[in-house]
């Protein structure tokens, strides 16, 4: 881990992973560390709603706007900023950028965009994307470390340009924009020669609807080839050697089938698989009592009415013992599956991350 922190081809690593299995601590402690260590400009990029990389950070909020994280150790250096993304406030940019200040105006106001920008499904996954792209084009980061969408699959992550694209390229859309682009008026699509695919859809839409997507479709049109051009430059982003993906999972049975059907993924798209973070791992207590063993001198105890302490403890013990088995055999499942991929196990905390001591510590399990 610390050589991929260190090199300085290593631009971007996405952790991914399904939700709940540690992704945003683990991207923040590799930005710490990057920073700390190894003495890059790094920046954490995180889709987290929860807000726990800012406390752990302590800092008392994160927008769509970098901010640097005070009090870390800048002797190498380095330097940490932090950020959360905004998905609204990052589509209004995206369209600001790239219309007049009038089109713009338009599109802000139509009830459609506000829907799509705020609740339409794949829009964060998008915008994370739009995200990325936009603080590699800058060269001002020696590092980014994303922290990928606590989605309901990882996958939605790499996905979203593909989603887009075909969203604008949807039969449905283009007959929408076939009126607007001849210049003719709602009118026309709702009497001539869309008649009766209008009238099908404004049964199921709603003519109010209807009218707000079609002038929504317009006044995007001029947008839609950029919007296309950037997905597919930032898929190629992700595609670049400089790109370093890192899967994280909890050694859960259904966490740890993701990570390798992602892992897969990542293979058949030639997308490069750094290695696979296995997280909240308990230790295994090596030359002790087996769980059997211990099981029999509690139950020794317990019949001769004595030590009542001691069997608890045994039988607590042989319960981590029975845990620890049964997540180096769900780790297994992983690396016979995937025997090039390197892998680094960080021990469950006794509590959770909450500052900059407790990120410097798991940076330090993740370095081995």
């Amino acid at each position: 881990m610390d050589g991929l922190l260190a090199d300085p081809s290593t631009r971007i690593i996405v952790c991914c992973g399904a939700g709940g299995v540690g992704k945003t601590t683990t991207a923040a402690a590799l930005g710490l560390r990057s920073a700390e260590v190894h003495g890059r400009r790094t920046v954490v990029l995180t889709i987290d709603p929860a807000r726990r990389l800012a406390q752990s950070m302590g800092l008392s909020e994160l927008d769509n706007t970098p901010r640097q994280v005070k009090g870390i150790d800048v002797a190498s250096g380095g330097e940490l900023h932090a950020m959360m993304l905004d998905m609204k406030r990052t589509f209004d940019e995206v369209v600001q950028q790239h219309t007049t200040p009038q089109r713009a105006a338009e599109i802000f106001a139509n009830p459609f965009y506000q829907a799509m920008s705020s609740t339409f499904a794949g829009t964060q996954e998008y915008m994370a994307m739009e995200k990325l792209g936009q603080l590699r084009a800058t060269d001002e980061w020696d590092l980014i470390v994303v922290d990928t969408p606590p989605s309901r699959s990882a996958l939605d992550f790499l996905d979203a340009p593909a989603r887009l694209s075909r969203f604008l390229d949807g039969r449905m859309l283009r007959m929408l924009l076939a009126p607007s682009r001849a210049g003719k008026s709602m009118f026309s699509l709702v009497t001539a020669s869309f008649g009766l695919f209008s009238r099908a859809v404004q049964k199921i839409l709603g003519a109010q609807l209807l009218t707000d997507l079609s002038g929504f479709v317009a006044a995007l049109d001029s947008m839609f080839g950029g919007f296309r051009h950037r997905a597919d430059e930032t898929y190629r982003i992700l595609q670049d050697p400089q790109t370093s993906f890192l899967l994280v999972a909890a050694p859960e049975r259904d966490a740890v089938r993701e990570a390798a059907y992602f892992a897969e993924r990542l293979v058949a798209e030639r997308m490069p698989l750094a290695g696979l973070v296995l997280n909240r791992m308990h230790d295994s207590a090596a030359g002790s009592l087996s769980a059997e063993e211990s099981e029999v001198a509690a139950d020794a105890l317990t019949a001769a009415g004595d030590q009542a302490i001691t069997a608890d403890a045994l039988r607590v013990h042989a319960a981590l013992v029975r845990q620890t088995e049964r997540e180096a055999r769900v780790a297994r499942d992983f690396t016979d599956a995937f025997p090039a991929v390197a892998s680094v196990a960080v021990t469950a905390q006794p509590a959770d991350v909450h500052d900059v001591d407790g990120l410097r510590t798991i940076g330090a399990l993740l370095a081995g």
